[in-house]
């Protein structure tokens, strides 16, 4: 991910220049991140002032995340390709761009395809930063220093999201939390033209327009199904014309993707059961988490009664807890694997779903709080280990990619808990009391079951069996790093346990 053939780069910048861009890769993280989270808490104004329906909502925070999961590999290989800082720079204006039409959108429409807009550049910003990052800090320490800031920035800035937006709409109104993109974009595309330098890799993968093509066609037709079969009815054209196209571009990638030479999912990583592990548990914990926001902010306003800034404050304990974990976590992953943290966040997002089941209108404010610190729990513990997981065992050429589609999981994932949130809370919205309390007992049931899902297969990827099916498969990569295009013969390594 992070060779690079430009010999400006990396350990010729001096340590100052190194950390400034860092700061710049974080606050581009930080603003990418946060416009997941931050839309959720103004989606009662947003439906007030655009008299939008549920699936409206639901298609104004997913429109995001589906392009963020539908593309980020694409961006990836791309700025390998044709030069990061280029591909960040398009990004970083792309974004901006899409935060001002999100801000001025007149209607329901204009707003969900500004927000596609600000996912593409969106895109090109995250797994591109992280490929800076990387290329910058060459020593391996300091390289695991930085990534750890960086990933700490990302996890707070979703934390952190409904509790800013919250004051932003109270104050200036929801069109404000778009708006607050602006400063910080134009500063990071001077400060990226000033200091950061060109990269490349040394071996970019080809650009694979099938395998592209599939993958938005799968994710599309899933979400979209999902979304539109409430009003729709099931079955019907508009549920499952969709829902087929999903299943074909499924079969077509399985088909297609192995015959390439650099297929954009490469299916080789799977036999890995700790990457594909990693890929499910990502999916399912972030899309506990999407869940989780995308009901409790209404909850707190529409059934609670709170304004938006009192509704951001409640998610505080979240904030908090993934700023004070995120450190600790990094840390055990390091001197004792990947293992406990993955179990403490799956029992935590089960808890927080079994515990969220008790909620009504009139449950004490401080019995809400510790329910809510439960997913702090969760969202702080979550990331790094999913992270370490996916890579476990891979060869330095395969680490981006590796590290790229769990990613692509975790958007994915929050993609799907706000769909399927918002069908099953469906029309409930509109009554609030306990006609919402009552329909939000699916999504918790829903998010215990996630939770259950990723503290088992935390225990099963970590195992030995497990690992050692990373390293056959790390060995069929082997001849990447020789520059070879013949598949090494398996060489079954032993403690590849990080």
């Amino acid at each position: 991910m992070s060779d690079s053939t430009l010999p400006t780069t990396a350990g010729a910048l001096g340590r100052r220049r190194r950390l400034l861009v860092l700061a710049i890769c974080c606050a581009s993280a930080f603003v990418v991140v946060m416009d997941i989270s931050i839309v959720n808490v103004a989606l009662p104004a947003i439906r007030g002032d655009l008299h939008t329906s549920v699936s409206g909502l639901q298609w104004t925070v997913d429109a995001y995340t589906l392009v963020l999961a539908g593309f980020l590999v694409l961006a990836g290989s791309t700025a390998d390709r044709v030069g990061r800082r280029r591909v960040f720079l398009v990004g970083l204006a792309a974004f901006g761009l899409g935060s001002l039409l999100c801000g001025l959108a007149p209607g329901i429409g204009w707003l969900i395809a500004a927000r596609a807009l600000q996912a593409a550049g969106g895109t090109m910003l995250n797994p591109v930063a992280m490929a800076i990052v990387a290329d910058t800090f060459p020593e391996p320490g300091e390289r695991a220093r930085a990534i750890g800031v960086f990933g700490s920035v990302t996890g707070l800035s979703l934390a952190l999201g409904p509790i800013l937006g919250g004051a932003l709409v109270d104050g200036l109104g929801w069109r404000s939390i778009f708006w607050i993109n602006m400063p910080v974009v134009a500063a990071a595309i001077v400060c990226t033209a000033l200091f950061v330098p060109e990269s490349r890799a040394a071996r970019p993968r080809r650009f694979d327009p099938v395998g592209q093509t599939l993958v938005v066609l799968l994710l599309a037709g899933v979400v979209y199904t999902i979304i539109e079969s409430r009003g729709s009815g099931w079955p019907s054209p508009v549920a499952i014309g969709p829902l087929a196209v999903a299943a074909l571009s499924a079969a077509g990638l399985l088909a297609y993707e192995p015959r390439r030479a650099d297929p954009l999912l490469e299916p080789r990583l799977f036999r890995s059961v700790p990457f594909g592990s990693a890929i499910v548990m990502a999916l399912l914990a972030l899309c506990g988490f999407g869940a989780f926001l995308f009901v409790t902010t209404q909850y707190l306003q529409d059934v609670r009664g709170m304004s938006a800034f009192t509704a951001g404050l409640c998610l505080l304990p979240v904030g908090a807890l993934v700023v004070a974990l995120s450190p600790f976590t990094g840390r055990m992953v390091g001197a004792r694997g990947p293992r406990p943290p993955l179990v403490i966040a799956g029992a935590a997002l089960a808890l927080g779903g079994g515990a969220s089941l008790w909620l009504g209108p009139d449950t004490p404010l401080p019995a809400v709080l510790a329910i809510y610190l439960l997913f702090g729990v969760f969202l702080g513990t979550v990331n790094p280990p999913i992270t370490n997981t996916a890579v476990s065992g891979m060869p330095r050429s395969m680490a981006g990619a590796a590290s790229s589609l769990a990613s692509a999981g975790r958007q994915t994932g929050t993609t799907l808990g706000v769909a399927i949130s918002g069908t099953i809370v469906g029309s409930s919205l509109s009554q609030g009391g306990t006609a919402f309390t009552d329909a939000e007992h699916g999504v918790w049931w829903l998010v215990l079951g996630l939770g259950i899902g990723v503290l088992l297969l935390g225990i099963l990827s970590t195992g030995r069996w497990a690992l050692s099916t990373a390293d056959r498969a790390a060995s069929l990569f082997e001849d990447v790093d020789r520059g070879s295009r013949t598949p090494a013969r398996p060489v079954v390594r032993r403690g590849a346990r990080t």
